[in-house]
């Protein structure tokens, strides 16, 4: 805990490729800086040493990945973020903002890859202990929309062809009914999107910030 004793918070940005995470992240972590809260950002694959050894592998074009060992790189790099990152900072009274969680790797890997959701959930759960983040934004787009906003040097993931992409954005709209994530509209301004995240994250905030 913190020295006032006020527990963190962990909020997960989720969502298909070209939805506008990182915009609305960087914003987010303005406005609680701003409100006086201390912010931990973090990313995965990424967010450790171990992790950006395992972003490098896990996204070069160049390399062929098997399903099951995508998915035991990304339980690593979960496990390393959640035990030397995430956990700490909540303790420590600071909010936590990830750049994709769990959630990834059940639609990825669990429904995408085929590898079964159950099987990467509990994959997932050895990884991160006891830890539930307290908050996870799963970002929805329009498919026409998605694909125009397409990055222009796609890495591994990314190079995957539209079928493969189409069904990353049915499975994020089926796995947030399911899993009661809180969908976001990633439609219109850039203004327009984080005002409904504001809506959304501050009955979670702490009372005091730290």
């Amino acid at each position: 805990m913190s020295a006032l004793g006020v527990r963190g918070i962990h909020i997960v940005f989720e969502g298909p490729d070209s939805a506008g995470k990182s915009t609305q992240i960087a914003l987010t972590e303005k406005y609680l800086l701003d409100q006086g809260f201390d912010v931990v950002l973090t990313r995965e694959p990424g967010g450790t040493p171990v992790g950006l050894m395992l972003r490098k592998i896990l996204l070069d074009t160049d390399i062929e990945i098997d399903p099951r060992a995508e998915a035991l790189m990304m339980a690593a790099d979960r496990a390393a973020d959640v035990a030397q990152v995430i956990a700490p900072s909540c303790e420590q009274g600071r909010i936590v903002l990830s750049d994709r969680y769990i959630p990834s790797s059940l639609v990825y890997q669990g429904v995408v890859r085929g590898l079964g959701v159950k099987e990467v959930a509990e994959l997932s759960a050895f990884a991160v202990g006891e830890h539930i983040p307290d908050v996870i934004l799963c970002f929805d787009l329009e498919d026409d929309l998605a694909r125009s906003r397409a990055a222009s040097t796609p890495d591994r993931i990314e190079k995957e062809g539209e079928v493969f992409h189409q069904q990353i954005r049915e499975t994020y709209r089926q796995l947030a009914i399911d899993e009661s994530w809180s969908v976001v509209d990633a439609r219109g301004s850039q203004e327009e999107v984080f005002a409904r995240i504001v809506d959304l994250i501050s009955p979670h905030l702490p009372n005091q910030s730290v």
